[in-house]
């Protein structure tokens, strides 16, 4: 049967009898859950089924952003805490080691994931920050420059892949050089195209053969001075054509302040500029009827890339002892962190 060109969020740890009446008429691509939504591992793997059994598909897409520091919906006490993702280049004091490192903690969290019925995390970051920028990326940022970000946002990409959860590069094509929080304003760089060619597009461009990419509520005047990346038709041919990006673009969260018009307007405008899904986060009904009435059939392109994403999704996963990884990844970070250090510093930032 037909599916929507939408991912909703929902607004409890169950869903209510509402939700799965509306989520089993309008049929969404996918779901995806917050910390609002998590309490145990059982908890968590009956709401994954709850969705998928709303659709009638059990590899239906549940996403959660789980990137690690200020950004991770599973946590403590029944999942590990995985450091923000500058930390791992600081505890490695090298690229390369960073990347061993960067790499294992992800397949580290894909184990998580996986085990609860996750099969898409909203990770890695490519965005690749300038001094003075806007800290909602900030420590979200792998490193300060644009080819060690893709270094080590391959190894995280690539983690994932191999403990069958798909990686979301995001936020496309680059929010490292705004100066506003997307949440609650729109940001707007005034940089020139070769200036954002050279470093805020670059990690797109290096990973633009993954299967799933968000976009950026951010105004690139030098592309389009009147729309944000989201909802601009230059903007998504530059991410298919300039960037070569050729799977499945979704849009960030259009709950936030950044887009202006209703519900159903944004998340017309973000398709017809080229979007293929929308993403409504907060598990309000009213504003996914809302979002429901702007957002037609998966079809076409659009439903072709998401199956070849979903296509990408392994089954065999690549073998793991999962309590000696973690405890290798435990003992590396601290170690590294350790030595980087010195003497009588106090305790290492993980």
């Amino acid at each position: 049967m037909t599916r929507s060109a939408a991912i909703y969020g929902c607004s409890g740890r169950r869903l209510t009898a509402e939700e799965k009446a509306f989520f089993a008429e309008a049929r969404p691509w996918g779901f995806i859950v917050f910390r609002r939504n998590v309490d145990s591992p059982d908890q968590m793997r009956a709401l994954t089924d709850e969705m998928r059994d709303c659709v009638g598909d059990s590899d239906a897409p549940v996403l959660i952003d789980q990137e690690g520091g200020r950004v991770q919906r599973m946590g403590p006490p029944h999942w590990p805490k995985y450091p923000p993702a500058e930390a791992y280049l600081k505890a490695a004091n090298d690229p390369l080691a960073a990347r061993e490192l960067v790499r294992l903690g992800a397949r580290l969290m894909a184990h998580d994931l996986k085990a609860v019925g996750i099969n898409v995390d909203c990770a890695p970051v490519l965005d690749t920050p300038v001094p003075g920028s806007h800290e909602i990326i900030g420590d979200r940022a792998w490193a300060r420059d644009p080819a060690t970000v893709a270094m080590l946002g391959r190894a995280a990409a690539e983690g994932l892949l191999a403990g069958g959860v798909l990686p979301v590069i995001k936020h496309m094509p680059g929010h490292g050089r705004a100066f506003a929080d997307s949440h609650h304003d729109l940001p707007v760089v005034h940089a020139d195209l070769k200036t954002l060619d050279s470093w805020d597009f670059a990690p797109f461009r290096a990973l633009s053969d993954m299967p799933l990419a968000m976009t950026a509520h951010v105004v690139f005047d030098a592309v389009d001075p009147k729309h944000p990346a989201t909802t601009s038709k230059k903007a998504l041919k530059l991410m298919r054509g300039e960037l070569g990006f050729g799977g499945l673009i979704m849009t960030d969260d259009l709950s936030m302040k950044a887009l202006s018009g209703n519900l159903r307007e944004r998340a017309g405008a973000a398709l017809k500029a080229g979007c293929d899904v929308v993403l409504h986060c907060n598990g309000d009904l009213d504003e996914m009827r809302s979002v429901a009435e702007g957002t037609g059939a998966l079809n076409g392109k659009a439903m072709k890339r998401a199956q070849a994403a979903l296509a990408r999704i392994v089954r065999e996963v690549e073998p793991l002892e999962v309590f000696a990884a973690r405890d290798r990844f435990d003992a590396l970070m601290a170690g590294r962190l350790e030595a980087a250090r010195g003497p009588d510093v106090g305790e290492a930032r993980a």
